[in-house]
């Protein structure tokens, strides 16, 4: 609101944005044309990312049932982002293949006039790099530099 010529993009994890998505009314009633790009792995993806590389991939209660079933052959959607952005008045769009990624970022900024919500569907086993653990440790990915010791 405080730069209404610049466009602001939000980027939120999908189990992140069920926390507080409820806020896409504001940005609704006040014609707010913010652009929020949920990246969707299914999953609370950090506890997972934990889960993962700490606890040998014994993973407990990080699935949010958002993509594939366990079979692979049925889409279930709970919340549907693209519905759930529509309901409050927003523009819902989805991007489930890296080649369209370009068009659809494209389709977003070209609306002016309210907010945008992009489900960005990415693999469940997608990660976040650099990982900041207890006590202001970094980790990095695993094939790229050390820690920076400016960090």
């Amino acid at each position: 609101m405080g730069e209404p010529g610049r466009t602001v993009w939000a980027i939120d994890g999908d189990g992140c944005f069920q926390m507080t998505n409820q806020e896409l009314a504001t940005c609704a009633i006040n014609r707010i044309p913010i652009k929020v790009a949920v990246i969707n792995n299914s999953s609370l993806g950090m506890v997972r990312q934990w889960q993962t590389l700490f606890y040998e991939s014994r993973y407990s209660n990080t699935h949010l049932n958002t993509s594939t079933n366990d079979a692979g052959d049925e889409v279930v959607r709970v919340p549907d982002f693209v519905k759930l952005a529509e309901a409050y008045g927003c523009v819902g769009l989805r991007c489930e293949r890296e080649e369209d990624i370009d068009e659809v970022i494209a389709q977003a900024n070209a609306i002016n006039d309210r907010p945008v919500v992009v489900d960005f569907v990415v693999s469940r086993d997608s990660m976040v790099w650099p990982m900041v653990l207890g006590r202001c440790v970094e980790l990095r990915h695993p094939g790229r530099a050390e820690h920076d010791p400016g960090l």
